[in-house]
């Protein structure tokens, strides 16, 4: 695998897409087959028993996600340390001439559902205000796509709307449209925008209304599509914007951390079969239009009907219609606003949830590639396998209390778990080890210090965060068989103390699983069962995770303690001032406006 890795670096022609495919399919049969063997080894004491049999399918329905995971790591790090490009090496696509002047006509597309206008406004003005400065605004409309219900919030969008006319009035044309029935959900919303003004553009860039681009970053993805008639979906890579939220700010120090090595490592083998996340991404529209229309399902249930998780179906439609659909593994001028507390970010999940297990009725779609197939496949399998890991946790315990003899083979499990244990953390591990063999990025992320500190609390927390996100899917997934749904809402933003009665009323199956989970480790020998103990304290804590890291006092005291820090924080890009980010302005990056001022001080006073 090295030489075939090494020599996409050396001059000679890249290899075709199979031979990585193959390469990475047979990687993911043999590390699948070997792990489960040794599993069954491990359980082999006494015999095959069905409770051990129970354990062993349940262990291999977790095992995909895994395994991808820790060879896109290995190939992304391998990527990152031997290519002087790696961003050329796994999207190998014509960047286009940044000195010769865009000549498509691109729609920027704000889909928006009961927000804060005040935020959206300025991160709207933020972003055209950079196209105007870069001098590329003419070649670009701005379209904010309302599925708003409150007619108080639809009232302040007219009123953004009519500010940003008069503001931009010359410069850059901005529509505003808002639908009374979000028919389709933004998949809907985006489709509305097609049939009434795709004609008009030849490219859109979707955006949430979290979503922020620079003019550097826009233009750079329009380039392309420019200079490649064949894409069909470019997908930037996102970051997530400096936050005040403690809960944020460690889970996106750790995505950021982990994204790296695993996209470019998927990026390898996907080439032009790449995922679509649904924003900052830019789309061709006449193929989105004549071939990525989504099929509405047929019959009864939470699982018919709309497809919520548009995205990866629009991918898989625009590449069987034969165009390219690709990441762009860049980790600069594309960003993202993180779920600020535990609830919303459980019930973002929820909504994946849901949209992807709606899967399975599209895996015998006529025409798809091979690849697609797998994608959509493996979507449903990232949410099954969390009922899979609580159903091999409960019988693993259930199992060591119902046996008079040893079950399990202490030489081969300790062999497994810290296999399986370094597989789960290996991208983040991968983009570690690449972070500390670079200067520039020690320095962007901290020094090597920060870095070690930061990455060993953030495994911890998200040790804990694993199991009350399994337990959380689990009972939702049993609740889509009795016709429990969870729609498309208005998603929470800014920084919010949560009450613990909520979270408590939320989060309690959590609490009482947390509780068994504890109670069965302290009957056991310590040194056999001190990895899992986070296992449960995590979920048993879930209710005061929750709440603490909801609150304003603790999202400052992260920011003032400086770990979990991102290169935006070291050195923010000249792009987020206008952002006027809180972050940036308690670590004195930027000024206070009067209302953060304002804001500021209220918070001191309700927080005191």
């Amino acid at each position: 695998m090295f030489q075939a890795i090494k020599a996409t670096y050396s001059g000679q022609p890249a290899p075709g897409m199979t031979p990585r495919r193959v390469l990475f399919s047979a990687l993911l049969v043999l590390s699948f087959v070997g792990l489960s063997a040794l599993m069954a080894v491990t359980l082999s004491p006494g015999g095959l028993t069905p409770l051990d049999l129970f354990i062993l399918l349940c262990f291999m329905v977790t095992l995909p996600w895994t395994i991808i995971g820790f060879w896109n790591a290995v190939i992304g790090l391998l990527v990152m340390r031997l290519s002087k490009d790696p961003i050329a090496a796994v999207c190998p696509i014509d960047q286009g001439n940044p000195e010769q002047p865009l000549t498509c006509s691109t729609a920027l597309l704000s889909c928006v559902r009961d927000e804060d206008t005040e935020s959206l406004e300025t991160t709207l003005s933020a972003m055209v205000s950079g196209l105007v400065r870069a001098g590329q605004a003419e070649h670009f409309s701005l379209y904010v796509l309302s599925d708003t219900s409150m007619s108080d919030i639809a009232l302040q969008e007219q009123q953004m709307i009519a500010r940003l006319r008069e503001r931009f009035q010359g410069q850059m044309d901005v529509t505003y449209r808002r639908r009374t029935e979000n028919t389709g959900y933004k998949a809907g919303n985006i489709e509305d925008f097609c049939e009434r003004w795709g004609n008009d553009h030849d490219f859109a860039l979707v955006l949430d209304a979290d979503s922020y681009m620079s003019a550097e970053a826009i233009s750079g993805l329009v380039r392309r599509m420019e200079a490649n008639p064949q894409l069909g979906i470019l997908q930037s890579l996102v970051v997530g914007l400096p936050t005040d939220s403690a809960f944020a700010r460690i889970f996106q120090f750790g995505m950021r951390l982990g994204m790296r090595s695993y996209t470019i490592g998927s990026a390898w083998w996907q080439g032009d079969c790449g995922p679509y996340w649904g924003h900052n991404a830019l789309l061709r529209l006449k193929p989105f239009k004549e071939h990525c229309k989504l099929p509405v399902l047929p019959g009864k249930g939470p699982l018919a009907g709309t497809i919520l998780s548009h995205d990866q179906v629009e991918a898989v439609l625009m590449r069987r219609a034969g165009y390219e659909v690709r990441v762009l593994p860049m980790e600069t001028g594309s960003y993202e606003v993180n779920p600020p507390h535990l609830l919303e970010f459980i019930r973002r999940d929820l909504r994946w949830c849901q949209g992807n297990l709606q899967y399975r009725r599209l895996l015998s779609l006529p025409g798809l590639k091979l690849v697609s197939r797998a994608q959509l496949f493996l979507a449903m399998l990232m949410f099954l396998g969390s009922p899979a890991w609580i159903g091999f946790m409960t019988a693993a315990a259930v199992l060591g209390m119902t046996t008079d003899y040893a079950p399990y083979r202490a030489d081969t499990g300790s062999v497994l778990f810290f296999t399986v244990l370094t597989m789960v953390f290996a991208p983040k591990l991968a983009t570690v080890a690449d972070v500390l063999a670079r200067r520039d990025m020690r320095k962007a992320f901290g020094g090597p210090v920060r870095v070690l500190l930061s990455v060993g609390a953030e495994i911890l927390y998200s040790s804990m965060l694993a199991p009350i996100m399994a337990v959380a899917h689990s009972l939702f997934m049993g609740g889509l068989m009795f016709g429990k749904t969870i729609g498309w809402g208005a998603q929470a933003r800014g920084v919010q103390r949560l009450p613990l009665a909520l979270a408590g009323r939320k989060l309690w199956p959590q609490a009482l699983f947390g509780s068994a989970a504890l109670a069965w480790v302290t009957g056991q020998p310590f040194d056999l069962v001190w990895p899992i103990i986070p296992v449960a304290v995590g979920p048993l804590l879930a209710p005061l995770i929750a709440v603490s890291t909801s609150t304003k006092t603790l999202g400052t005291a992260a920011i003032r303690s400086t770990l979990w820090r991102i290169p935006e924080e070291t050195a923010p890009p000249a792009e987020l001032a206008d952002l006027h980010l809180p972050t940036l302005l308690i670590q004195g990056h930027v000024a206070a406006t009067p209302q953060q001022a304002m804001v500021q001080g209220d918070a001191t006073t309700a927080e005191a």
